[in-house]
């Protein structure tokens, strides 16, 4: 089996993020820090960073996630969407909620031409994220 699993790189705020998705989208959350590892080469003051965080829900969503020490580069801005898709409505519509809490709502989760309720908004981390609720029906996208 392969899979595809985002993994997202913060500056100095993994933990807190990885703490809020795992509370947005249930799940088990695990977290390693750099000094777990002794990873040679690392600052004090990044020995605490999250060197690998993964939260894996019920459902078999993954999400990855890790703090960038000093010394490696790391863009400033996030050039990633998480797509989050299926027909568990009430489910996607409580990650959507977790999601949005403290960002901002890009494009509402409402009914779309292809027959779905669609959305997009940023986190509070910056992450962009879509979530598609598959062949809802038009009369449930009010209930958001």
């Amino acid at each position: 089996m392969t899979m595809l699993n985002p993994y997202i790189s913060f500056h100095r705020n993994a933990r807190e993020a990885l703490e809020f998705y795992a509370t947005a989208l249930g799940g088990e959350l695990t977290m390693s820090t750099f000094r777990e590892f002794n990873m040679p080469g690392t600052a004090d003051e990044d020995l605490d960073l999250i060197m690998h965080g993964m939260i894996t829900t019920p459902g078999g969503l993954n999400l990855m996630a890790s703090d960038t020490p000093q010394g490696m580069s790391r863009p400033d801005e996030s050039f990633i969407t998480i797509s989050l898709s299926g027909d568990d409505e009430p489910a996607l519509r409580a990650m959507w909620d977790g999601l949005a809490d403290g960002g901002t709502v890009t494009m509402p989760l409402q009914p779309v031409p292809w027959g779905d309720i669609f959305g997009q908004l940023t986190d509070r981390f910056g992450v962009n994220w879509m979530v598609d609720i598959l062949g809802a029906s038009p009369a449930d996208a009010g209930a958001s």
